[in-house]
């Protein structure tokens, strides 16, 4: 996994849509991810052995190092945008 070399306080460089998946990881260690829609967002953060399952909604950011989000767990929503 590459990992961006600005720092974590800093704002995002880069935005895309996310496809959760069960086992690959993120292109890039995210700094935070949006939830266009209600739901649940299932993700592992960077420092974690195990995964988060976290309710959104509609608009809302989670800002934290994320290193998967996954698809088993993760509801709802029609897009997932992350930044990093």
């Amino acid at each position: 996994m590459q990992i961006d070399g600005n720092l974590a306080s800093s704002p995002a460089r880069r935005c895309f849509v996310i496809a959760p998946h069960d086992t690959n990881e993120q292109p890039v260690i995210l700094k935070a991810i949006r939830a266009d829609g209600d739901g649940i967002i299932t993700f592992r953060a960077v420092d974690e052995d195990a995964d988060t399952a976290h309710p959104v909604i509609a608009g809302e950011r989670i800002d934290v190092r994320i290193t998967h989000v996954r698809a088993t767990g993760t509801t709802g929503q029609t897009t997932i945008i992350g930044y990093a």
